[in-house]
């Protein structure tokens, strides 16, 4: 039996080799030859590393290009009609990721509640699903040829299909006959190939799911495990407890099951049910998503009240989830303070603590090293149970006291006020905040982090950025401007830089999507706010234009959700903390003279827990700390705040008590659909649905936007609209965003002028 098991490892390389590769192949630089050369190169040295830390069950085809969701998609032939026309199998692949100048891009959205972005399949009652096996069992190969003995991951049949869409809007279950075929002719050919072990991974089920899902769970598992004996089937849920799943799997003929123990406390519940099955338990009590130091001694109690339970040769340490979710390694941290480094571990770090908790649970002797490792853990842990780096009295007692939580004026009369002293007129442009990052832009600010140049010089750069900024909007006449964010390098880390609390890494890069990569903070301790942290480049953009310049910020809960959050205290009192400090920031633009704020919460929805059950509690802290954070503005000053791809149908009466004034969203990719819900609840704020998809280099044309602008406004009114792309522009190149904002701000022109006339 296997004694410990990792579902999935990074794979954009420790030094981001794979980020790099890809986007210099996406810019004509190198050949796909060299992209496969540096991805051959990282999976061989990824499966040495837990080979070497004593894994026994390693992953492979958890490796991908650019999405797993993208390649199963491919795997199983649901290609878009859209996309047929391109015969070459690279191009194919990044055109639906992507888009190119013919093709928009498939629909992107949030891996559940994770910052990670998934590639959504387009399904219709034509899709001709057609098995294509060559990337799975070329990485079954692989991993053989590197003196692995993998175990092969796979995406699920219920899970691809819960969360695909149909173009008819029919269900995407009723594929699943034809899915279910597909995935027993490719067990069979991984059985054919000498796979030994299978991971399906069905995390939807971690979620409230119905009694069809259930039922079809039963026949999916009932078929899959009985197609080859030579196959051990491994049935994995992660991101919260799936006991009403475990409670069918039970009665399959797979051979194991999958619980995430740390975010699904109540898997417990299903331990007896397990026990009396026979089934190999994967105990998901390495924390995959979180990057504080495992409490060995504490795990290993866990794992001891597990065995009297299940017989402890029934029981495979694991991780909670994929590794995916946690930066690669401590070893290249050189600027971390000793005290805080010492209380983490990055994914490297996760599989000694695996090995270790392996030794001491199944042998329960160690050796003089493994001893010593297993004090500096002890010791570790309890330095940061009592440093006093963590704890501030005064932020405690100011959170303790009476802090404001509602808006003063109500809605329908802050509107009137900042419609009569803004002066902006319907279907107002605007854009969401960033403007490509340069290459001179992050040298700049590299070299004045490293001390290389004085503030001055680093100032004239950012000065320089925004004045042209500032220029190109006014050019293209965009309504209400933006700084551009020069010096910033991330929404996040920008502002955890200013806080107190937070600690940063060097090298701590996890994968958003594609080769976009972003570097969480590190919530250690009580948040407060020393200084002002935005105002000093917000009032020099004012000062470059007449118009309406933004103050931009990152609102509480997704600093938050994006960073690395402390344990040792509920996450609503660390948003809290979090919302007082954006709150004072608020109030010092609004009092020099910035009159519109943006308080980005991209990561709102996604810290929706995925069960009904605990939503509520969610809601009430989340939802109060947002409108803590924009309390302090007065009745003129109009607050934005923006939302990346989500499913807000479940949500809108919370969104509407944000205290926002103008909401934007994500929409390009998909279609109406989102803002009809905004429409069919009677949402009362301005909207700003984004026409155009940042996130692919093509450049839509102005009759494109101009039919984007009509369609919105056969959803809502114009008067509650504003026009705008559907994200920041950051990752954007000039050359691709100079004429996309000017063909959007021409075609609001040509509806203003049709609907005028």
């Amino acid at each position: 039996m296997p004694k410990n098991s990792v579902l999935g490892f990074p794979r954009i390389g420790e030094k981001r080799e794979l980020k790099f590769a890809l986007e210099n192949y996406w810019s004509q630089k190198c050949d796909f030859s060299d992209v496969e050369k540096i991805a051959k190169e990282l999976k061989q040295r990824h499966w040495n590393y837990q080979k070497e830390a004593g894994i026994e069950l390693i992953s492979c085809n958890d490796f991908s290009y650019y999405d797993l969701m993208l390649d199963t998609t491919v795997m199983l032939g649901a290609i878009p009609s859209r996309f047929r026309d391109i015969s070459d199998p690279t191009d194919l692949y990044f055109a639906m990721a992507r888009g190119d100048k013919e093709h928009t891009a498939m629909q992107m959205t949030k891996w559940f509640n994770t910052n990670y972005h998934y590639i959504v399949p387009e399904l219709n009652s034509q899709m001709p699903f057609t098995l294509n096996t060559e990337k799975v069992v070329g990485e079954l190969h692989e991993a053989r040829e590197a003196c692995i003995s993998p175990k092969v991951n796979l995406i699920g049949p219920l899970t691809y299909l819960a969360l695909a869409k149909d173009d008819n809007g029919t269900d995407t279950l009723e594929h699943f006959d034809n899915l279910l075929v597909l995935y027993a002719e490719l067990l069979s050919t991984l059985a054919q190939n000498g796979a030994e072990y299978v991971q399906i991974d069905e995390p939807i089920f971690a979620t409230d799911v119905d009694a069809e899902m259930l039922s079809l769970l039963k026949i999916a598992y009932e078929k899959l495990a009985k197609v080859s004996d030579k196959i051990k089937l491994i049935v994995t849920t992660y991101f919260n407890h799936s006991v009403e799943a475990t409670n069918v799997l039970v009665h399959t003929p797979v051979y194991g099951i999958g619980l995430d123990l740390l975010y699904g406390k109540k898997s417990l519940e299903s331990l007896d049910t397990i026990a009396l099955s026979g089934k190999q338990l994967f105990a998901g009590v390495i924390d995959g998503r979180n990057v504080w130091r495992n409490d060995i001694e504490k795990t290993k109690q866990l794992l001891e009240t597990i065995a009297t339970h299940i017989d402890r040769e029934k029981i495979t340490i694991a991780t909670s989830c994929s590794l995916l979710h946690t930066p690669y390694t401590l070893r290249y941290e050189e600027k971390l303070e000793n005290e805080v480094k010492s209380w983490l571990a990055f994914a490297l770090e996760k599989l000694d603590e695996i090995n270790l908790l392996t030794k001491l649970f199944f042998n329960g002797r160690l050796t003089a090293e493994e001893e010593a490792a297993l004090e500096e853990n002890r010791r570790a842990n309890i330095s940061r149970q009592h440093s006093k780096t963590i704890h501030d009295e005064k932020v405690q007692k100011r959170i303790a006291g009476a802090v404001a939580v509602e808006r003063a004026t109500p809605y329908e009369q802050r509107i009137k006020i900042q419609r009569e002293e803004l002066g902006y007129a319907d279907l107002a442009t605007t854009t969401i905040g960033s403007f490509p990052q340069t290459t001179e832009l992050r040298q700049a600010r590299r070299e004045f982090k490293n001390g290389a140049i004085d503030r001055s010089s680093y100032e004239s750069v950012m000065k320089q950025y925004i004045d042209e900024c500032v220029a190109f909007q006014e050019s293209v006449g965009l309504d209400v401007l933006v700084h551009g964010e020069p010096e910033r390098n991330d929404m996040v880390e920008y502002f955890g830089e200013m806080l107190e609390g937070f600690a940063f890494s060097q090298n701590g890069w996890v994968q958003s999507y594609g080769s976009r990569c972003v570097k969480p903070p590190l919530i250690f301790g009580d948040v407060s706010r020393p200084k002002a942290m935005t105002l000093y480049w917000s009032q020099y953009a004012q000062s470059k234009t007449h118009k309406h310049m933004k103050g931009m910020l990152t609102g509480p809960v997704t600093i938050l959700n994006w960073s690395f959050v402390r344990d040792d205290k509920p996450r609503s009192e660390v948003a809290k903390q979090i919302a007082v400090a954006i709150s004072d920031e608020v109030d010092d633009l609004q009092n020099g003279g910035i009159k519109i704020i943006q308080i980005d919460e991209a990561a709102f929805k996604e810290g929706y827990p995925l069960r009904k059950e605990q939503i509520s509690a969610y809601e009430k802290w989340a939802l109060e700390s947002f409108k803590i954070s924009v309390a302090s503005a007065d009745a003129a000053t109009q607050i934005h705040t923006h939302m990346c791809y989500s499913n807000f149908n479940d949500i809108m009466p919370t969104i509407e008590a944000m205290g926002a004034d103008v909401i934007t969203i994500e929409t390009a990719r998909s279609g109406n659909r989102l803002l009809r819900i905004f429409k069919e609840t009677g949402y009362r704020q301005e909207v700003g649905p984004g026409i155009y998809d940042i996130h692919s280099p093509r450049i839509p044309t102005v009759d494109e936007m101009v039919g984007q602008i009509k369609a919105l406004q056969e959803v809502l009114p114009q008067q509650q609209l504003w026009i705008n792309p559907d994200c920041g522009l950051k990752t954007r190149k000039w050359e691709e965003v100079r004429p996309s904002l000017k063909n959007m701000v021409e075609a609001v022109h040509i509806v203003r002028k049709e609907t005028a006339s």
